[in-house]
């Protein structure tokens, strides 16, 4: 029996015990219904404050050599609207897009530009006003001025090209032409995306002819060391990036001289970023230059022809450059500019037999057919698809990146 009344006393503990328990569980609902304090809330931990990260803005800028318009391509220009005006637009059709991938393109205009005076070739140029509208439609908005045709129609010139550019749209920027000496210290400038670039240009002659008399504008030379200097660190101190086109060299010489590197690297330590090389026709080497503050400065001592109706081989080949300007904002405001990624762009100017329908191709779009039935072959037949990738290879340094070009 005792099991028996061990077992019962055990679960009569049992229910006691939970009896228990259930009473108090009561007293404590019916407490916590009696007690309208809220429940305590956790509280949350302070977020971190994000570290100030640079900021990099990106320019895609392209610059392009010689547009030297011969009166063959005025005349097929004004043959395709049927005498009422002038049509350039097919010359550039094959290259056009190309230009819609930068944010900046810079050109050599070779010759003056003008609604006002006749067309006029070789020696003394004179273009019709649509050959800068239509550039302008293409993409351009940076126009070199300074070269060796500048004064070809002397003061009258001068005077009809800067009426002509002073009323294209106010984005597009020349370089090169001033109003005397109290003009120089009018650097032209152009903010893009929050870059500012300040652009210079420069030519080594004008043919022989001197600056005209009472001419509403002059031209700088490149032996003028002391005013290229002052405008140079006047303009490193107006923006971030100062581009310098230099009209220079022998004419259908590949070579580049020691007195033009002395030349780069002088400019380089004045404050130049990126130097831009014409007037020899055909294209030359490219070169890296540092400065005496650090900075890394490019040099392009020719990108060829541009559009032309010149009559040999080196002539129809010519580079275009593409490169990054690239602009980093420290934290501390501290601003950190780059010339970075150049590459050169090979383009042909073609023109069937007899000169006729001159334009413009990609080396990429450039086929042996068209080469072969190339105007120029009548008195060099060497010329060919090899032949300009050859000359390619001759010319531009190694190291160089040219688009489309097996080294």
């Amino acid at each position: 029996m005792r099991p028996v009344k061990y077992l019962w006393g055990t679960a009569l503990l049992a229910a006691v015990l939970l009896a228990g328990c259930a009473g108090a569980g009561i007293g404590r609902a019916a407490q916590a219904q009696a007690d309208p304090s809220p429940a305590p809330t956790a509280t949350p931990l302070p977020t971190a404050t994000p570290e100030p990260q640079p900021e990099t803005v990106e320019i895609r800028f392209s610059a392009t050599g010689d547009n030297l318009i011969h009166n063959g391509i005025y005349e097929q220009a004004a043959a395709r609207t049927g005498g009422s005006g002038y049509d350039f637009l097919p010359c550039y059709e094959h290259v056009r897009e190309f230009y819609e991938t930068f944010d900046v393109n810079w050109i050599n205009q070779e010759t003056l530009v003008t609604d006002r005076l006749a067309p006029s070739t070789y020696p003394c140029f004179s273009t019709p006003g649509q050959m800068g509208r239509d550039l302008y439609s293409l993409g351009f908005r940076v126009f070199s001025l300074s070269n060796n045709h500048s004064y070809d129609k002397g003061a009258d010139g001068l005077a009809a090209t800067r009426e002509y550019w002073r009323v294209m749209p106010a984005d597009a920027v020349t370089c090169g032409l001033y109003a005397g000496e109290e003009d120089y210290g009018n650097i032209p400038t152009q903010t893009v995306n929050g870059v500012a670039i300040a652009y210079l240009a420069y030519t080594e002659h004008t043919n022989g002819i001197p600056t005209p008399q009472n001419a509403p504008a002059n031209v700088i030379y490149t032996d003028e060391t002391e005013v290229m200097r002052q405008q140079i660190e006047q303009a490193r101190g107006l923006a971030d990036f100062v581009v310098v086109g230099l009209h220079w060299g022998v004419e259908g010489s590949h070579e580049i001289a020691d007195l033009q590197r002395q030349l780069a690297q002088q400019l380089a330590d004045w404050g130049a970023d990126l130097i831009i090389g014409t007037h020899p026709h055909v294209v030359r080497g490219t070169e890296w230059f540092t400065a005496a503050d650090g900075r890394r400065v490019f040099a392009a001592y020719s990108l060829g022809n541009f559009l032309n109706a010149q009559s040999t081989p080196d002539t129809m080949i010519g580079a275009v450059l593409g490169c990054v300007l690239r602009k980093t904002t420290m934290p501390d405001g501290e601003v950190v500019t780059e010339l970075a990624d150049p590459v050169l762009y090979p383009v042909i100017n073609h023109y069937d037999p007899h000169y006729a329908a001159i334009r413009l191709y990609w080396l990429e779009d450039y086929t042996e057919e068209l080469a072969q039935g190339h105007g120029v072959r009548r008195e060099y037949p060497q010329f060919s698809l090899a032949y300009i990738q050859q000359v390619l290879r001759d010319n531009i340094n190694e190291d160089q990146p040219v688009a489309w070009l097996e080294r």
